[in-house]
């Protein structure tokens, strides 16, 4: 049995491209910056943080999902598979990469509307066709509390 999964908790580090690939099929690219803390050696009490970029993929449905409500500095859920891409680069060199095609996106943060309203928390910004009646997603209603069953 073999298992390519990763889960990543961060913000967007630059805002979607949304593009359309010659049969049609929409994809949308956008990169994650994931922090992480560790104590500095050199001195006593400070930390240093560390940042991770992932570039991330998201194809179908939810990439027109993901361009409309995805903003650069939102932070995010992201779980996909980890792919390698080869390309060539200016000056014509063979390169590899590592990226996340995502299948599941969820916005975690709160976002100010112009009314005041905070009413897009925990979205899952899959459409409605590709979330299935068993996936523990945030029941976004209008009593404003949410609760999430993340997949951990």
């Amino acid at each position: 049995m073999s298992l390519n999964q990763i889960l990543l908790i961060g913000r967007a580090g630059r805002d979607p491209e949304l593009r359309y690939m010659e049969d049609g099929s929409p994809v949308t690219n956008f990169s994650l910056a994931v922090n992480s803390n560790r104590p500095d050696p050199t001195n006593q009490g400070e930390w240093i943080e560390d940042t991770e970029w992932f570039n991330v993929s998201v194809w179908g449905r939810q990439a027109e999902s993901t361009n409309q409500y995805l903003t650069k500095g939102r932070k995010i859920f992201v779980e996909g598979r980890l792919f390698s891409r080869e390309y060539t680069n200016a000056a014509g060199e063979t390169r590899q990469s590592l990226e996340v095609r995502a299948f599941r996106v969820i916005v975690l943060d709160r976002r100010e509307s112009e009314s005041g309203d905070s009413n897009d928390y925990g979205n899952d910004i899959r459409t409605s066709s590709e979330t299935s009646d068993n996936n523990q997603n945030i029941d976004n209603q209008d009593n404003g509390d949410t609760v999430e069953e993340l997949p951990w």
